[in-house]
């Protein structure tokens, strides 16, 4: 891969670099437009259930069983209190969303995704990834307000 040029790696290239470049275009993507815990939890949720899918159908046709870990997602630490959710209709969320920039996050995964031919098994570990901060900033959310917040994610993601 040209590191400089910005390319998608090639379909030889290691899995490793394959995800990275996954990572790396989705963490800049999100930071530049301040993307919303909403719509981010939104587009990787829906490529989880995508691979997992796929996944389950590939084992059951292998007459394989696939590992709990990448069925289901990371447990999240709770401070205890539930969040205030039930006051907010979940139509008003879906209608407050932006559409444009969920499809544009869901274009990158899926374009790397697709031409790098990344495998699923490390493409839904680094989702869980994900989904685990998505969780536990959601699980620290006070009220629907929270939804709207910019995903936060570590200096070291």
């Amino acid at each position: 891969m040209d590191e400089q040029g910005g390319q998608i790696p090639s379909i030889s290239s290691a899995t490793e670099e394959k995800l990275l470049f996954l990572q790396e275009n989705m963490v800049n993507f999100i930071n530049q437009y301040g993307l919303p815990v909403i719509e981010v939890s939104l587009v990787i949720s829906k490529y989880i259930r995508i691979i997992v899918k796929k996944l389950e159908d590939k084992a059951l046709n292998s007459d394989e069983e696939l590992p709990k870990g990448l069925l289901f997602p990371k447990p999240v630490e709770s401070s205890g209190e539930d969040p205030v959710m039930d006051s907010f209709p979940l139509e008003r969320i879906l209608e407050s969303v932006d559409q444009d920039r969920m499809d544009i996050l869901d274009t990158i995964i899926r374009t790397i995704l697709n031409e790098t031919e990344l495998p699923f098994i490390p493409a839904l570990a680094v989702l869980r990834d994900w989904e685990h901060i998505i969780r536990t900033q959601l699980a620290k959310s006070t009220s629907p307000g929270h939804l709207f917040s910019p995903l936060k994610l570590p200096d070291d993601f």
